[in-house]
């Protein structure tokens, strides 16, 4: 009787279960770099069944058929450099005091959800408060919509560098963090300070290898780790199948984190052909933030949206990414594709892919950047970044052929992630 119960409950979902047969009048075919025309693309489940050449209908009434045969179909973007729980405005600093944990939770909910709507099925999340762990978290167990999160949870900084939570605190409420809150001072706290980072639930590690822009802090350029303390963070990160992301504007501490072993370099504003050389020599993938830059830069205009310290860093840095992207790519530096969303509106993302088409790069590799490239630099090129037999079902879609129209992605109309159909 216990068998045959069995069997009954679960007749219906056999009975109910459908595939999706996309009809993609021009698929982007990330890994050859081509748009092929005309292509059916089978869906079962969470992962892609089948790539077919020609309009393949399905034999049953179960399964859906969705029209695509205007657009331009394409994996689902990847974005590493966002941060998902919260969004820059003149009242952030005070947030830090006056905002509970619970408050920047239900914030970050719509931040997702732009994020997914733009196209962005997946991101890394490159440090927040540590509600991005949980909101990873409730995203993958299905109860808010949002992209997968590749996260850092807290950053790493040393006392008084970027990511030094209480720069700008009085003294007596600013203490003394540690390796926990993710400040460290020698090669045992940074060894620390990962290990921690990963028994809170992190799935990368971030440094900020120099100043900042937007720290509460006088110099956005100066390097903020040695060479050892950088080593001890990587080659733990290692050991715990961690990636290493380092925040750097400054040529030194650029060069530093490079040597020191970390996997991209994000921002690196005013590298030099010293340090373009050492990353093609070491392998570390660049992550400009172009539209990162052009936003603090348009922002510090305005009188008073940023602190007085933050002003003049805005308005040195912010300018400069677009030029020194440009020049990277001339000098054969693996270019990835990241905004540093969370300094401008989530949701925007897309904006970084015409920017790095005006610094020189086709729209090719842009589109490439954000798909196949990124999902090597997370270890996942065998399940996202491609529309590929076995791959995850990970798709976008666009009215405009990007190739004819780069700002098109700006605009996507069709979002579908691990099969399922968040905007059509």
């Amino acid at each position: 009787m216990k068998k045959l119960l069995f069997i009954f409950l679960f007749i219906p979902l056999i009975i109910n279960a459908q595939d999706y047969y996309l009809h993609a009048g021009k698929l982007f075919d990330s890994k050859d770099g081509k748009i092929l025309k005309n292509m059916t693309i089978i869906v079962t489940g969470k992962k892609i069944k089948a790539v077919k050449k020609g309009f393949e209908y399905p034999k049953n009434d179960t399964d859906i058929v969705i029209d695509l045969k205007d657009s331009t179909v394409m994996p689902g973007f990847i974005d590493l450099h966002v941060h998902i729980e919260s969004e820059y405005n003149p009242e952030k600093y005070l947030n830090e005091f006056t905002a509970e944990e619970s408050e920047i939770a239900f914030s970050s909910l719509k931040f997702a959800k732009r994020t997914l709507m733009a196209g962005f099925t997946t991101v890394r999340d490159l440090g927040g408060s540590g509600v991005n762990i949980s909101l990873r978290n409730a995203i993958n167990k299905g109860e808010v919509d949002g992209p997968r999160i590749f996260t850092a949870g807290k950053a790493i900084g040393t006392t008084g560098g970027h990511a030094d939570p209480t720069n700008g605190w009085k003294k007596n409420i600013a203490g003394n963090p540690g390796p926990s809150e993710g400040v460290i001072n020698g090669t045992d706290d940074a060894r620390k300070a990962v290990r921690q980072r990963y028994k809170n639930g992190a799935d990368v590690i971030k440094i900020t290898a120099t100043g900042g822009v937007m720290s509460i802090a006088k110099n956005g350029q100066n390097p903020q780790f040695t060479i050892e303390e950088i080593k001890a963070i990587c080659e733990t990160a290692k050991d715990y199948d961690m990636i290493v992301a380092a925040h750097a504007h400054g040529d030194e501490g650029i060069q530093r984190a490079v040597k020191g072993g970390v996997n991209t370099i994000e921002h690196g504003t005013l590298l030099s052909e010293k340090s373009m050389e050492l990353m093609k020599q070491y392998g570390t993938y660049y992550v400009p933030t172009i539209t990162a830059g052009k936003e603090v830069a348009s922002k510090a205009k305005i009188a008073g949206y940023y602190d007085e310290l933050v002003v003049p860093k805005a308005l040195a840095i912010g300018p400069k990414i677009q030029s020194t992207t440009a020049k990277a790519y001339k000098a054969g530096v693996n270019i990835a594709f990241g905004s540093d969303a969370g300094v401008f509106p989530h949701g925007e993302n897309a904006k970084e892919f015409r920017y790095m088409n005006e610094a020189g790069i086709p729209i090719i590799e842009c589109l490439q950047a954000a798909t196949i490239v990124n999902s090597k630099i997370l270890s996942m090129e065998s399940e996202i970044g491609q529309i590929k037999k076995g791959f995850i079902a990970d798709i976008v879609a666009t009215k405009i052929n990007p190739i004819d129209d780069i700002t098109s992605l700006e605009n996507v109309q069709f979002v579908m992630k691990e099969g399922k159909i968040y905007k059509n």
